[in-house]
Formats: C-alpha cells, structure tokens, sequence
C-alpha cells in the first residue's frame, strides 16, 4: 500500500512538473492549454505522451 501510495505521489510531482513546463513553454496558449488538459485528464499517460512529443525543452 505505501509503495502504490509513493508511485501516486512520483506521478503527481511529475505531472506538476509538467504543467510548469508547458505553461513556460513559447508555445501558443492554445497548444499549452491543450497540454495542460491532456496532461491534468490522464495523468500518467499525458505525461508520458507530453515527455515525448510536448513543447518546450526536452531534458535528454
């Protein structure tokens, strides 16, 4: 139970992390509006999606 608890929590700061990063993004506000969406909907997915194909900066 604290191990599913702890991957909850990873995914919540990640996708906090997300959000900021879209929202710094010089993407138009349509496009960021969109990630955000897609990334506050489906959690897990819309990060993984947003980490591979989203705006901004890529960190690899």
């Amino acid at each position: 139970m604290i191990l599913s608890q702890l991957g909850a929590l990873l995914i919540l700061l990640a996708d906090v992390y997300a959000v900021i990063m879209i929202l710094q993004s010089s993407e138009q506000m349509l496009h960021k509006a969109l990630w955000v969406l897609l990334v506050v909907l489906l959690p897990l997915i819309g990060l993984i999606v947003w980490y591979l194909m989203g705006p901004g900066r890529k960190p690899f």
